[in-house]
Order: structure tokens, then C-alpha cells, then sequence
């Protein structure tokens, strides 16, 4: 009998320091704690989220390249104001293109050259046509037609400027920032070279790539598909 009460007292302690364990254990895990985006009285915002800083970039998204991301110079003239003229058809026509780069900012190979004819034919065929001529589908259909690009305006245009419009759009056209990667614009530049080229192979077109400083990217897509971004 003393052997088994001896036995019962000793469980009975250790059940105690157990239980004396896990409250300490719950304590620390079930400490007060604020969930993401909840009020908050400590701060005099009442939020219990901070907010980042003024000028705080994500990682992976500073986009240091500007001549790879806007299709613009390294120090662009803010003031610098686009000539424009309006066309019969009522399209708003750019006369000419300050800050844009004259120069591919990644090299023009056979693949990029590809890639751009598929996002073409996906995004830019609908409304400039096959070659570019500003006659596709839905302009058949009634709607206005964009300019052409084999006008001298649009074959000497600088590349940046067709990176520009397919980035931000112009006049009727929306712009495709969000719906094509810039590899991918980059891409569909070169395929409207290639069209100029091939519509006009007279003409000398500048399809020149910076390769001393751009041979080394890596997102350059090498995948298939088609593009909607054409540049006026």
C-alpha cells in the first residue's frame, strides 16, 4: 500500500511540473500579438501594419536599366515636348521623339526577332495587320485604322519610341505595360523592324543592339506566343 501511494504521489508531482510547463509554453505562444492590417492604439496612424518608407523599392524591382524599362535615355529632358500633327484619319501622328534611345538595349538575334512575331500576331496584328500596314481585322470591321509603319516618319522613328508607345499607348490605343513583359516589347520592336525591312528593303533601317552591355541578360523570354502593342 505505502509502495503504491509513494507511486500515485510521485505522478501527481510530475503531473503538476507538466502542467506548470505547458502554461509557461502557452504563455509564450499565445503572447499579445497584432494580425497584419488590424487597428492599432499604439501608433498615431492606428494601424498595427507600419507602413514602408518613402522610396522603398521591392526586391528584384528597381529597374535600374532605364533604357531597357522606358525605352528612354539615361536623363531624359522632362520638359522635352513630342511634335505631333493629326492625320486624315483623326489618329494623333508624333512628329518627333525626344529622350527615346536610337539603339537596342538587348542584341537583336534571330529568337528575339521570333518571339516579337508571336506577341505581334497575338497582341498588334488586330489592329496594325500582318505587315504592319495598319489594316488589320478590326480595322476592316470599321474601326480607325492606325498609320502605317512604312511611312518615312515611322521607319526612321527611333526604337525607343515604339517601346514607349506599346509601354504607355498613344491616342486610341491602350498601353500594354501590364499584359507584356518589357523583353517581350523589346521583342515586338524588333519584329517591326523586321516588317520595315521587309516592306521596304531599299531603306537602310537603324537595327543596331548595345551587345558590349546587354549580352549577358537572362530575361529575355525564349518561349513562343504573339503581341497587340503597335506604336502610332
Amino acid at each position: 500500500m505505502l509502495r503504491n501511494r509513494s507511486h500515485y504521489f510521485l505522478l501527481a508531482i510530475a503531473l503538476s511540473v507538466f502542467m506548470a510547463g505547458c502554461g509557461v509554453r502557452l504563455d509564450m505562444h499565445d503572447q499579445p500579438r497584432y494580425r497584419a492590417y488590424k487597428k492599432s492604439g499604439w501608433y498615431s496612424d492606428g494601424l498595427a501594419s507600419r507602413q514602408a518608407p518613402d522610396g522603398t523599392v521591392a526586391r528584384g524591382f528597381l529597374k535600374e536599366d532605364k533604357a531597357f524599362y522606358t525605352g528612354k535615355i539615361d536623363n531624359p529632358d522632362p520638359n522635352a515636348q513630342a511634335q505631333t500633327t493629326t492625320d486624315a484619319s483623326g489618329n494623333t501622328i508624333v512628329t518627333s521623339f525626344p529622350n527615346a534611345i536610337d539603339e537596342f538595349p538587348i542584341p537583336v538575334t534571330k529568337e528575339l526577332v521570333k518571339r516579337g512575331e508571336e506577341r505581334y500576331n497575338i497582341y498588334c496584328m488586330v489592329c496594325h495587320g500582318p505587315v504592319g500596314a495598319g489594316d488589320g481585322m478590326i480595322v476592316r470591321r470599321g474601326f480607325t485604322p492606325p498609320p502605317t509603319y512604312h511611312d518615312d516618319r515611322l521607319r526612321r522613328a527611333p526604337v525607343g519610341h515604339f517601346f514607349d508607345v506599346i509601354t504607355n499607348g498613344w491616342g486610341r490605343m491602350n498601353g500594354y505595360a501590364a499584359s507584356i513583359p518589357a523583353a517581350d516589347r523589346w521583342a515586338i520592336v524588333a519584329y517591326i523592324r523586321a516588317l520595315q525591312v521587309s516592306q521596304n528593303p531599299e531603306e537602310i533601317i537603324k537595327m543596331n543592339s548595345n551587345t558590349s552591355t546587354s549580352a549577358a541578360r537572362t530575361d529575355v523570354p525564349a518561349t513562343t506566343s504573339n503581341s497587340n502593342g503597335g506604336a502610332r
